[in-house]
């Protein structure tokens, strides 16, 4: 690896939150003293005497960025990396953060030997996701972790069908689909009882979200699949479609939506000896259980 390859670095986060703030400085201490450029959000107040520079365009600027925060914060930050096609880190300061590998207490170490060349890197596919409404109109977003129709009226199911490659696959009734990334497959899929699928497939998980009929089960596709959700004129609510999040608008009857993998990916920077099960051990406490006692007297 060039060690020289991270000659200027853009750090997000939400600096007002003190968990944040904290490893932030730390961070631009330690990119400072390694002559690394440091750039930060035009709205971020810390640190004055480094360049700062509106959201929108920061990651234009940099070779690198780096998240401080939960996965939400990586998820926003993915957007601008991808638009920019550059790589990204994540630094933990969420509860679970199964995309932010780094924790604060490891920039010296990890992140040291990071800025030397020693990481790996590993490309994230994302999702498109189209509403085409009745009345001709389109939305479109991208998501790294997933795309989720789900209800907008409490109390009340929606009623859609779901189609892949042309054919006819369900008629669902419920509070809603996600079709979820193989890194997404361990966000808001794994909690519906999806698959957690490594992230180097090429595939895409459909996950019922609370479905009336119990035989309605989640689904593994390949990547290459074109996925079409039609919802249906019975339905008693609209739905509401969510791009890692954010809503990219509602689906209502004769609307339907497209789901495909895009042809932009996301490249997320490791720290040495990164290992996805032991990160899955590590977030999902597996192998954790204690032995009970030994009876001595038996």
């Amino acid at each position: 690896m060039n060690v020289a390859r991270f000659a200027a670095i853009g750090v997000l986060g939400n600096a007002m939150d003190s968990r944040v703030a904290a490893p932030m400085r730390a961070l631009v201490r330690l990119l400072g003293a390694r002559g690394i450029r440091v750039v930060l959000d035009a709205d971020n107040p810390l640190a004055p005497d480094v360049d700062h520079k509106p959201l929108e365009t920061l990651a234009d600027k940099v070779d690198l960025l780096v998240a401080i925060g939960g996965d939400g914060t990586l998820l926003s930050a993915a957007a601008h990396a991808v638009r920019a096609d550059k790589p990204l880190l994540g630094i933990n300061r969420g509860r679970l953060g199964f995309l932010t590998d780094v924790s604060p207490n490891e920039l010296d170490g990890k992140l040291g030997a990071m800025l030397d060349g020693d990481f790996t890197e590993s490309r994230r596919a994302l999702l498109q996701a189209r509403i085409l409404t009745a009345n001709g109109r389109e939305l479109a977003a991208n998501a790294l972790n997933d795309v989720v129709l789900t209800r907008q009226q409490p109390g009340r199911m929606i009623d859609f069908a779901t189609y892949v490659d042309g054919h006819f696959v369900n008629a669902h009734a419920g509070d809603g689909l996600i079709a979820a990334t193989p890194t997404g497959s361990t966000a808001y899929a794994l909690s519906c009882g999806g698959p957690i699928m490594q992230p180097e497939l090429d595939a895409i998980a459909l996950v019922p979200i609370c479905p009336h009929t119990l035989s309605d089960r989640p689904i593994v596709l390949p990547g290459s699949a074109e996925i079409r959700v039609v919802a249906e004129a019975r339905s008693g609510s609209p739905g509401e479609v969510n791009c890692d999040g954010q809503i990219l608008g509602t689906l209502d009857s004769g609307d339907e939506l497209n789901i495909a993998v895009s042809d932009r990916k996301l490249t997320l920077v490791h720290p040495p000896k990164y290992d996805y099960f032991e990160l899955l051990r590590s977030k999902l406490n597996w192998g954790r259980s204690e032995r009970l006692p030994t009876d001595s007297s038996r």
